[in-house]
């Protein structure tokens, strides 16, 4: 809890009497390798942060492939819909490659903690603004690299990643075949 605390108040300020209401709102939850925080198609209804571990997103294509979108590392508010009100019903899975730890709330007690906290829609805008910015960059990187500069930037972005996940896994973020990612890395030592 105190990981999460910390973080939100990177972006503002918040009194003992505040987080006390987050902290008694919140419930932490482990997800072990291989379990999903959300699946494609089932209503999500809760908020999360992660504040250990490794998450993916992923789909799959209309041929049948499972595509790796992106990955979501430690210190990560993921939420659910553009407003805690909509119902949100994901088309991609996110699922957890390494084992999770995690601070989630209902989103009906995530709702309570906006109404009652003032400047609370501030802090999490500051977040959302900040993740949305790393996500551009990681991705837009991308798209200008060939496959050897896509993976040496994805070493240097997710340093702790590279040797954590399976290799099927970051072949597909970076668009490429397992096996080609294998020759690169052979290549690279």
């Amino acid at each position: 809890m105190d990981t999460f605390i910390d973080y939100i108040l990177q972006f503002g300020n918040l009194n003992q009497q505040q987080i006390d209401l987050i902290t008694s709102k919140a419930t932490e939850i482990e997800l072990c390798k291989d379990d999903y925080y959300w699946e494609a198609g089932k209503a999500v209804k809760q908020i999360g942060f992660l504040t250990d571990g490794v998450l993916r997103v992923y789909y799959y294509n209309n041929k049948g492939e499972e595509i790796t979108r992106y990955f979501i590392d430690n210190k990560h508010l993921i939420l659910s819909g553009n407003n805690v009100d909509e119902l949100y019903t994901p088309s991609e899975y996110l699922q957890a490659i390494t084992d999770c730890k995690m601070v989630v709330f209902k989103k009906q007690d995530w709702k309570e903690i906006s109404e009652t906290i003032i400047g609370w829609e501030t802090i999490i805008q500051k977040i959302i603004a900040r993740h949305h910015t790393e996500k551009l960059k990681r991705r837009s990187d991308l798209v200008s690299q060939d496959a050897t500069e896509r993976y040496l930037d994805f070493i240097e972005k997710f340093p702790t990643l590279a040797n954590r996940i399976p290799l099927s896994y970051i072949a597909s973020y970076l668009g490429m075949t397992a096996s080609s990612l294998s020759r690169i890395r052979k290549n690279i030592r």
